[in-house]
């Protein structure tokens, strides 16, 4: 298989740009060499974790792929991308648009987020669109939106926090998931709420702050429970819910039967801590509370985190300067991923596909009649389940993402990905998913690219190409362009970043995500610019909802909500909840961290975390080796007892792939709102090997 090779050069040049990995998008400079430092930067203060120190390492490894492969030979380009745009010309003849459908990543660019939503669209004609966004925060999107009109993961700078008193982080371990974000929390008295002792928490606890334990799949009892005390202890902020909101007794009535000892029954979290944890964020001036993935992803995470909404409304934190509500964003481009078209509800400026004006506005732009755009698809999880299917889509491009191991229930992808005519996949490394693929096409890293990223603030920054590609390899905008061509698109898809950017500014004017008056020109200067941004004379938006928040009234919605619990039950044969997540050596699904050397020896293999006493019920002790076995598969891992765990519960990493992926016993279940599976609660067993 062909691979990169890059010459070694000394030059002191130096380009600044941001971290490839996390949603914080640390400052960062890289040489020629591909060598990475730390820059100071807002976000991360000129510090780094171990992933962007080792960022580098990536770009010209020996594994790069730098020549397309079809049927696994190395082959042309023009062979590939004439057999690829071929073959989905005649399936969208025989079988209908909706025959072919496009899977994108929260890790593309603003620009390659959007010209993928427009292929699809307009190229393709398809509506089954999706992205692995839908796996990260989708749930906290649909939550944001219906409680503030407007969804922005921090709706304030992160340096807000530096002055914070109080901070409650729920299903948030930033110590390993983004680590320069613990300097922002230095001088506050933190609360985490979470199943495990992470290394957030045991930070939190050291510092004198609280963890708290929740089983679960009941976040959302803790919370109903948290909001009872706040208003039967008259700590409810009255003067902020009449002038700021409405909704109140209707969420209130719901919460009233939630009393702190029910709800300690349901959770384990005990009713002193739950009144402790109201009792500081109501007695501070400077307060706020942060969700994150174990919150948000459950079969219920929209109502979960409307439930930590309604807390939060109740003591009168968002909007108010010097505290707030916010959700922690993922992926590198979580934020500007979702905004621009990818998702399947969805067109650019965060606009709903089914609203007629909407479709209009976009439509003028891509120079296309509104009724030739399709209308909304489905979500990630059911459009992966429909692939090769009666009436399914019998092809799927793949940009950005490894569903084979990212996705629930990694199984039954794998046979459904099998199952289809045409899978094609464009990425810079052969991924467990391009394996399986009939084309893959080599693309750029982050280094070697021009465009923006938006942060988890909602600020827009700057990509800038260090260094050139290896020969051989294009970018993804590439790719989009020539294939538009080749189809025929009614309408132009550009190949040079700054002019895709300026088509995404005429697309999203107006809209909620509005990126009209940014540009790379006041971006280049050196303009913090956070959206909405709406004309190039507006300096942006750093703080949302200090006046009013986004509905047409101006106010804030309590939503009620009722606590149901995981969507499947633990029982004697699987007795254990298992829950998964990040670890601080790898990232999303260890396609790249997986790769660097000095990341690989720190986590080689996957691990279970288990209380000693669960592990000595199942036969094992530390370091033996282990099958976690769900109603639909089993994964396996070494043991790593933890006494910090609930007795009850597993931890599993979802970084792994192959026979360790964690997603072979994960539950699709997905959430009505918003499509998000079940990746935090699953019924499990233990096993020895």
């Amino acid at each position: 298989m062909p691979v990169a090779a890059r010459t070694e050069t000394e030059s002191e040049t130096e380009t600044e740009t941001h971290c490839p990995y996390c949603a914080l998008q640390c400052g960062m400079t890289v040489d020629s060499g591909a060598r990475v430092r730390p820059r100071r930067f807002p976000t991360n203060a000129g510090g780094l974790c171990q992933k962007g120190w080792t960022a580098g390492e990536l770009v010209g490894h020996p594994e790069r792929l730098v020549t397309p492969l079809v049927d696994g030979s190395p082959a042309s380009w023009d062979r590939a991308l004439g057999l690829v745009a071929g073959r989905l010309a005649r399936l969208r003849a025989e079988h209908g648009p909706d025959s072919v459908a496009v899977f994108g990543g929260g890790g593309l660019t603003n620009e390659k987020a959007y010209l993928l939503g427009k292929f699809a669209r307009v190229a393709l004609g398809t509506s089954l669109v999706d992205y692995n966004g839908r796996f990260c925060m989708s749930s906290a999107a649909a939550a944001g939106t219906r409680a503030f009109g407007l969804d922005r993961g921090l709706p304030f700078p992160v340096t807000d926090l530096d002055e914070a008193e109080v901070v409650v982080l729920v299903g948030a371990n930033v110590a390993e998931t983004m680590p320069p974000f613990v300097s922002h929390l230095s001088e506050a008295r933190q609360v985490v709420i979470d199943p495990r002792e992470t290394a957030t928490a045991r930070q939190a606890v050291a510092a004198g702050g609280l963890h708290l334990r929740p089983a679960p799949g009941t976040d959302l009892a803790l919370a109903l429970g948290m909001l009872h005390v706040a208003v039967s202890e008259g700590l409810a902020d009255a003067v902020y819910l009449d002038r700021r909101s409405v909704g109140f007794e209707e969420a209130w009535r719901v919460a009233a039967s939630w009393w702190p000892e029910r709800v300690e029954r349901v959770t384990g979290v005990a009713a002193a801590d739950q009144r402790s944890v109201v009792r500081m964020l109501a007695g501070a001036r400077r307060r706020y509370l942060l969700t994150a993935r174990g919150a948000e992803q459950h079969a219920h995470g929209v109502d979960t985190v409307t439930a930590w909404i309604n807390l939060a409304l109740a003591l009168g934190m968002p909007g108010t300067p010097g505290s707030g509500f916010g959700t922690l964003t993922g992926q590198g481009n979580g934020q500007g991923g979702r905004e621009h078209g990818q998702k399947a509800d969805q067109l650019p400026g965060y606009r709903r596909i089914d609203d007629p004006a909407a479709r209009a506005h976009v439509a003028g732009v891509w120079g296309v009649p509104a009724s030739s755009l399709p209308g909304p698809g489905c979500g990630a999880v059911e459009l992966l389940g429909s692939l090769g299917r009666p009436g399914g889509p019998r092809a799927l491009l793949v940009f950005g993402s490894n569903p084979v191991v990212s996705a629930p229930d990694a199984a039954a992808v794998r046979s459904r990905l099998a199952a289809l005519d045409l899978l094609v996949v464009a990425d810079p490394f052969v991924s467990e998913t391009a394996r399986m693929a009939d084309v893959v096409l080599p693309v750029t890293q982050w280094a070697e690219e021009e465009g923006t990223v938006t942060n988890l603030e909602g600020r827009v920054l700057r990509r800038r190409r260090a260094l050139p590609p290896p020969p051989g390899v294009r970018t993804d905008l590439e790719v989009l362009s020539a294939l538009g061509a080749a189809l025929e698109a009614p309408s132009a898809f550009p190949s040079e970043p700054e002019a895709v950017f300026e088509e995404l500014r005429a697309a999203s004017a107006g809209g909620p995500a509005d990126y009209s008056g940014i540009s790379y020109a006041r971006l280049d200067a050196g303009e913090a610019l956070y959206w909405p941004c709406p004309s190039a004379e507006h300096p942006g938006t750093p703080r949302l909802f200090l006046d009013r928040f986004a509905h047409p009234d101006g106010r804030a919605r309590f939503i009620p909500v009722e606590h149901v619990g995981p969507a499947e039950r633990t029982d004697p044969e699987f007795p254990l909840w298992a829950t998964t997540g990040r670890v601080l050596a790898h990232y999303q699904s260890g396609t790249q961290t997986r790769r660097v050397a000095e990341l690989a020896s720190v986590e080689p293999e996957s691990f279970v975390e288990v209380h000693p006493d669960t592990a000595r019920l199942a036969g094992l002790g530390d370091g033996a080796r282990a099958r976690v076995v769900s109603r639909r598969g089993a994964a396996r891992a070494v043991v790593r007892c933890a006494p910090g765990l609930r007795a009850d519960t597993v931890f599993l990493p979802f970084h792994f792939a192959g026979e360790q992926a964690a997603n072979l016993v994960t539950n699709p279940a997905p959430d009505p709102v918003s499509g998000m599976p079940e990746f935090k609660a699953c019924a499990v067993r233990l096993e020895p090997e």
